[in-house]
């Protein structure tokens, strides 16, 4: 049996407050006050749940059956669109004699969130990534009066176009299916859901002329097809087999149809005027321009063809793709497509940038009058040297006000709304971004996204609609995700000390004091960075190509992470049957380990430069031939760290053997090299068990033995020559062909234990 939050901390926490009326007494309420400009906003009023209400109440009470069991009984759910007279999401909870919990809202996302809130704070259950703790009272805890809860903003958004390649590329149905669950009780209603899309510009580009040959020239692999509809990469990883286009098309329809049964607005991708280099064999009038290369790469794989948005023939694509969109997938009038992402456009005459504009979203609604175009503004962040004022507004106002909603997507690090006069009028969703590349590790911004999106709100002329959260890749973290989408459904910031206090119990059902103590010191530290414009790419000598100039500052005092560990190990043996907190052992002692590898590898450098090779060797011994080794094996121990069943994923999805290869080179060469040369090396980087013992460990040994090579033999470290070196190293792991265990092996408390006792005194002894 769990122990209940007392009403009194949720009543704080909430920031409830009694009040009566005539038909129905008391009841809690959280208040809000919605601001936004009146002309955008009408613009926006048909964005509305398309399901009719016993269609979302059945889809609230199916999720409850796969979330609770039979326990889903004892709760009433029901769906009454009129509800909301604003279109404002809202719930309210009450309890009946024969003690069930009735949950009345306008949408199934509205009374999924208000259970949700229901689980947490009066049952202290917990729901996330890395798993349940389910631990329901008996009976159900009792609500005094009416617990209401409701949103001051009209959409809460979810994912990144990147997600779709870090994180959900090798996803199944029952995946999928849970992850929707997850958007529904954390109040996701603007969700992204491109899955498919490839099928469809296939049929557009063959009815134009272009032959396969062409078409396996354009699109990417699988797990770089994020990047290939932005228009930054081409080829690579591919072709993309047919198989997969009939698969995923498949895969959409349920991923819609769930989505719209909850009552979400799902986002299609519509045409930004990338083509295929084909498209000038037919159209060899058509004004087409080759742009520089992206990134890393060159223009065997980059360089994308971009149409002129003054071509006819850009809205005669446009409207093709748009019209398949629509007829196969059905519209909720939004639609996300990303001009110049990280690519300079042809010229930054303001003319031409409202033109370009303009003529993407005059291809949305040649289709579509009542479309909405979605748009990132990553691209002006990411390079104001271009996008200058003049730049930014010519851009945003070549769409009527109020027909285009913006992302600020690093909002909680890079706000531009502040920059940009709140996007020159159109409406915008502040964003939390988070995590680059799906990369592991312990970060977060919780002061940064606790109050940005009130300062947002109270901007000069603010044109708010909406909070969004959109990592690149998710499945890590998940303490920073229930923060940020709690945060929408409140009129104003958290006590952090407070609302982490409760995390710590809801996730694990205990009220153990070390737990909490753990937590308090977790989010003063590695999760509240509060270095301006910071990204979290994984920056830890562990995951990156080894070399005598690495970076190993922190933004954090390392001894908050030592003592947390330290807490969560002695809280363990009365918490092994809980999963979230065998996850919670590993990942933070992976992060103290992680931070130890920083520690050895300045020894090692250290002695190095010192000439001690005694030194290096101890150093460099203990770390190839123990920490890593043992980081691996308590990797292996949890089901959330196997680079396995990444792959088990990928090759599930191949028709046959040649497919199954495919798809597992485009596996492995995301999360390592990131392109045929290591292109964009270590973006994607996991600290997963396989990955650990055959990736970075092995770079590690080669690193330590050049060393020891070159001190023995009094000749100079050569980082050239080391690269060309380990590039074989990593070149090899893609291709070596190994069966990696799917499934989590060995006791996680014994190798954790075995762990602290070994390297805390170590951890201990650098702090000195």
């Amino acid at each position: 049996m769990c122990s209940c939050i007392p009403a009194t901390d949720v009543a704080e926490m909430f920031e409830m407050s009694r009040v009566s009326r005539s038909w129905r007494g008391s009841f809690l309420t959280i208040f809000f006050v919605f601001v936004v400009a009146a002309s955008a906003d009408g613009a926006l009023e048909h964005l509305r749940a398309k399901a009719g209400d016993q269609t979302q109440s059945r889809a609230v009470t199916e999720l409850l059956r796969r979330l609770l069991g039979d326990r889903a009984r004892d709760f009433i759910v029901s769906v009454n669109g009129s509800l909301s007279s604003d279109g404002l999401d809202m719930c309210e909870l009450r309890s009946t004699k024969n003690n069930k919990v009735v949950a009345v809202g306008n949408t199934g996302v509205a009374v999924a969130t208000g259970i949700y809130n229901y689980l947490k704070y009066f049952c202290n259950c917990h729901v996330s990534w890395s798993g349940d703790q389910l631990d329901l009272p008996r009976p159900l805890p009792p609500l005094t009066g009416v617990l209401r809860i409701q949103s001051q903003y009209r959409f809460r958004y979810y994912q990144n176009v990147c997600t779709q390649s870090y994180s959900t590329v090798w996803w199944d149905w029952p995946r999928w299916q849970r992850e929707i669950d997850w958007m529904a009780l954390n109040g996701i209603n603007l969700p992204l859901a491109f899955t498919g899309q490839e099928a469809l510009w296939q049929e557009v580009y063959m009815s134009l002329g272009l032959n396969q040959t062409e078409i396996n020239q354009f699109f990417t692999g699988p797990a770089f097809l994020a990047w290939n509809r932005m228009g930054n990469l081409f080829e690579w990883g591919g072709p993309l087999p047919q198989s997969w286009h009939i698969k995923q098309l498949s895969l959409q329809f349920k991923i819609l149809d769930r989505m719209r049964a909850f009552g979400m607005i799902p986002v299609l991708p519509a045409f930004s005027g990338i083509v295929p280099q084909g498209i000038t064999r037919l159209f060899p009038q058509a004004n087409v321009t080759k742009l520089g290369p992206w990134s890393h790469f060159n223009c065997s794989y980059s360089c994308a063809y971009v149409l002129d948005p003054r071509d006819p023939l850009f809205q005669r694509i446009g409207s093709l793709f748009l019209s398949q969109v629509v007829r196969e997938f059905g519209t909720d009038h939004i639609y996300n497509t990303d001009t110049f992402n990280e690519m300079n456009p042809a010229s930054s005459d303001p003319a031409y940038l409202a033109s370009v504009s303009r003529a993407v979203f005059t291809t949305m609604t040649s289709v579509d009058p009542k479309a909405v175009w979605l748009m990132q503004a990553w691209l002006f962040v990411n390079d104001p040297e271009f996008w200058k004022p003049p730049q930014v507004e010519a851009l945003l106002r070549g769409v009527p006000l109020g027909r285009m909603i913006v992302l600020d997507l690093f909002a909680e690090s890079m706000p531009a709304y502040s920059f940009t006069q709140s996007f020159y009028g159109q409406p915008f969703i502040w964003c939390m971004l988070h995590n680059f590349g799906g990369n592991s590790g312990l970060f977060g911004t919780v002061e940064r996204i606790n109050l940005g999106p009130f300062e947002a709100l109270r901007f000069h002329n603010s044109t708010l609609v909406g909070l969004g959260m959109a990592p690149e890749g998710i499945e890590q973290n998940p303490v920073v995700y229930e923060l940020m989408s709690e945060l929408a459904w409140r009129k104003e910031p958290v006590n952090l000390v407070k609302w982490v206090s409760l995390y710590a119990s809801r996730r694990y059902g205990s009220m153990d004091d070390n737990l909490t103590v753990a937590w308090r010191l977790l989010f003063r530290s590695a999760y509240n960075c509060t270095i301006p414009g910071y990204k979290n790419h994984n920056r830890s000598p562990l995951v990156r190509r080894p070399s005598l100039k690495m970076q190993t500052d922190i933004w954090y005092d390392p001894a908050d992470i030592y003592e947390a560990w330290r807490l969560l190990f002695e809280a363990a043996p009365s918490l092994l049957s809980v999963e979230t907190f065998r996850y919670d052992l590993v990942d933070v002692t992976r992060q103290a380990l992680q931070l130890l590898t920083a520690e050895f590898y300045q020894e090692i450098r250290d002695a190095y430069q010192a000439q001690k090779l005694s030194e290096v060797l101890t150093a460099g011994g203990v770390l190839v031939y123990d920490l890593l080794p043992e980081l691996d094996r308590l990797l292996s121990s949890d089901a959330h760290f196997l680079l396995g069943a990444w792959i088990e994923q990928a090759r599930s999805l191949g028709l046959d053997e040649q497919e199954a290869q495919l798809y597992d080179l485009n596996a492995r060469n995301q999360i390592t090299l990131w392109g045929p040369d290591g292109n964009i090396l270590d973006y994607a980087s996991k600290e997963w068990a396989g990955l650990m013992e055959d990736y970075y460990s092995q770079r590690w040994g080669l690193f330590v033995n050049m060393l020891v090579e070159c001190l023995d033999r009094s000749r100079p470290f050569k980082q050239d020559t080391f690269n060309q070196a380990v590039f074989q190293v990593e070149k090899g792991f893609i291709y070596n062909q190994r069966k990696y265990p799917s499934k989590p092996s060995g006791d996680t408390y014994d190798i954790a234990r075995r762990i602290f006792l070994k390297y805390y005194p170590h951890a201990l002894k650098r702090l000195k």
